[in-house]
């Protein structure tokens, strides 16, 4: 499978089935503090694991961070 994530492309042979499980991988299980959209609709933290993942999906991971 291929998704767009963060504007690169990346090819899994063993793809992540939902949004929760990719999330897992690409923050290494950090969840807090992170915001994900597919496809320019941003998807609820709670609705992760409902959402399934398709091909050429377009992805944007944002994490947090503290500062000014």
């Amino acid at each position: 499978m291929t998704l767009n994530i963060n504007q690169q492309t990346r090819f899994f042979e063993d793809p992540p089935q939902n949004v929760a499980a990719l999330v897992a991988l690409e923050m290494q299980g950090k969840t807090k503090g992170i915001a994900v959209a597919i496809n320019q609709q941003v998807i609820p933290k709670d609705r992760w694991a409902d959402i399934p993942l398709r091909e050429q999906d377009q992805i944007l991971i944002i994490s947090a961070t503290q500062g000014g």
